[in-house]
């Protein structure tokens, strides 16, 4: 077998731009968030995708349904991938949540996979639901194409359960620019093999440089 995932992340969205904790906020895509999902769904007009899934969140369904329509899909959503949950610093900045809450963000900082700040997740528990998605996604659909469109931290960790990264270092190692195009290859449900990464030449002349005021390991 060979199946193919387009694994997406969403457009930009103000919250986005501004570089704040936003992932269980439910924040529409801005105006360039859109620009950048609608040139993601005519790149991929042509591409014969037999279904498309998507976090049930309003950024991520915008998205899919640019990628969705000029093939006359529907949208499945999966609350499993939904983005991580920061609790209560949900859209603060880093310099916010640092003064509010300094132990918690050293420990965050430190080790984001298995430490959660209060009422969130740990990138641990994203990966625990995340992956079983996507493992019934690839069992459903057989030598066919799909679409799965889902959000930054969520897709670091996805892909470094796949290419076996340590997911310590997810949010320092890999980066997910909005509206990217990853593209996976399984020769069955737990084996793959990524053949694009954090791709943006539909929107974008040249890369974006990596830059995140939420980490000070680029700072």
């Amino acid at each position: 077998m060979t199946t193919r995932v387009l694994l997406i992340r969403h457009g930009a969205t103000v919250l986005s731009a501004e570089d704040r904790f936003a992932g269980a906020t439910d924040v529409v895509l801005s105006e360039e968030g859109r620009d950048q999902a609608r040139a993601l769904g005519e790149r991929l007009a042509e591409a014969e995708i037999a279904a498309v899934y998507a976090s049930p969140m309003l950024r991520t369904i915008a998205t899919a349904n640019f990628i969705a329509s000029p093939h006359g899909l529907p949208v499945t959503t999966d609350p499993g991938l939904r983005e991580i949950d920061h609790g209560r610093w949900e859209q603060l900045t880093r310099r916010e949540v640092e003064q509010r809450f300094p132990e918690e963000y050293a420990n965050w900082e430190a080790d984001p996979f298995t430490f959660a700040p209060e009422g969130g997740e740990s990138g641990l528990s994203v990966m625990a639901r995340a992956l079983p998605v996507l493992r019934s996604v690839v069992v459903a659909n057989t030598d066919r194409t799909v679409a799965i469109i889902s959000h930054k931290a969520t897709i670091r960790l996805v892909l470094c359960s796949l290419l076996g990264i340590d997911a310590r270092g997810y949010r320092d190692r890999l980066d997910q620019s909005p509206a990217c195009l990853n593209a996976l290859d399984f020769k069955d449900p737990v084996r793959a093999r990524l053949v694009v990464y954090n791709d943006t030449s539909h929107y974008a002349a040249r890369p974006a440089k990596t830059h995140s005021r939420l980490s000070k390991w680029w700072g």
